[in-house]
């Protein structure tokens, strides 16, 4: 099985587990932030399983990038 938090929900659970995520949904919007310091929010445009997996997996792409 291929890893892809983008289309699995399983896998973006499992990576917003490990990076100690926090998400919402309000509205429109999927929110996830991990302890403040890193966030990203998606219009859900019908779709919000959709939306909350892109905004895990971009709040874990920033989170990569400020990982020395």
């Amino acid at each position: 099985k291929v890893w892809n938090p983008l289309a699995d929900d399983g896998d973006a659970l499992r990576l917003a587990v490990k990076l100690h995520m926090d998400f919402t949904l309000s509205g429109e919007r999927a929110a996830v932030a991990q302890a403040g310091s890193h966030f990203a929010q998606e219009y859900c445009n019908g779709d919000p399983y959709a939306a909350t997996r892109r905004a895990i997996v971009r709040a874990a792409a920033d989170i990569g990038k400020a990982t020395p």
